[in-house]
């Protein structure tokens, strides 16, 4: 075995038994073993970065990516490839093919959806609609209202997988765009209340539904220490329930591991952000015993 392997394979038992579990709790063919896989604020890096990078040499990239989640399905078949959204801007790739390659290349390594960040209205709304018929997985926005938009039936409220006999529901919350965005970039898009659309996805998720996993795909950002009151992944996740895990993106937030909060009813919540660039591929992995009762462990993977 490599050193590498051993390496990962001996935290990865670490961390379980830190939840108080032991490895033998997961052999029972009763225990279905989900994992979510997730990006954001990719930005259009497409490349690795140059190996004299002051900050990041040799880091990322969409191959090594590709090979990485690759392996991760090989392991377990049952994945979900999520993006937190801001897919666009950041390097010649977007200023010259507009995201189409950024979509393909999603597309390519099957994501199955990502929310809207505010850089991906950077060529109008009528630019990222341009770009849909290259994305062949779902976008998914709960508050952003685009039935005025040549958007309107292309963006899902929520939707939900089923990964082995599991059920998982994902929405999706998106940052307010005045004052952020150029009105002239997102038209009449409307923006509404994160949370009150929270309390709604999950009643339909969890309560009408019955999903055994709820994740809420979220632009929101982890925290702003200058903006207390602003509202964000940590607030988010204090002032609902029943949401299982946070993946975050906006702020660049780099977590070696997912935060975990308390929600509203007392139950913990996993917030986690991977940073940007491509540079990290976060890995959460639920198991769900047959009551249905649910451990879980993350980490965050360099690229």
């Amino acid at each position: 075995m490599k050193r590498r392997d051993f390496i990962e394979k001996t935290a990865a038992s670490t961390a379980l038994l830190s939840l108080g579990l032991s490895m033998s709790s997961f052999t029972s063919a009763d225990v279905k073993h989900i994992t979510i896989l997730h990006t954001n604020d990719v930005h259009s890096h497409i490349d690795p970065f140059p190996a004299d990078d002051p900050r990041n040499a040799n880091m990322g990239g969409v191959s090594r990516r590709a090979a990485l989640i690759d392996v991760i399905r090989k392991e377990n078949p049952n994945v979900l490839l999520l993006d937190a959204g801001d897919i666009f801007q950041g390097t010649p790739y977007f200023n010259y093919y507009g995201g189409e390659l950024e979509f393909k290349l999603m597309s390519m390594m099957k994501y199955d959806a990502s929310t809207i960040g505010n850089h991906d209205f950077d060529n109008g709304v009528e630019g990222l609609y341009a770009q849909m018929p290259h994305a062949k997985f779902e976008f998914i926005s709960s508050n952003y209202d685009f039935k005025n938009t040549v958007m309107d039936g292309l963006v899902k409220p929520y939707k939900i997988f089923n990964k082995d006999g599991i059920k998982i529901g994902v929405f999706g919350l998106g940052i307010q765009l005045d004052g952020l965005v150029d009105k002239l970039m997102y038209k009449e898009t409307i923006f509404n209340d994160p949370v009150e659309t929270a309390h709604d996805m999950v009643r339909i998720l969890k309560k009408e539904q019955k999903c055994d996993l709820v994740i809420c795909l979220s632009h929101l950002g982890y925290k702003y220490r200058d903006e207390p009151n602003k509202m964000c992944d940590l607030k988010l996740a204090e002032q609902t329930q029943d949401i299982d895990l946070i993946i975050g993106g906006h702020t660049h937030t780099f977590l070696d591991k997912p935060t975990i909060v308390k929600n509203k009813a007392g139950e913990d919540v996993l917030v986690n952000q991977v940073g940007c660039y491509g540079i990290n591929l976060g890995r959460i992995d639920f198991y769900l015993n047959n009551d249905k009762t649910k451990s879980s462990q993350g980490k965050s993977i360099i690229v």
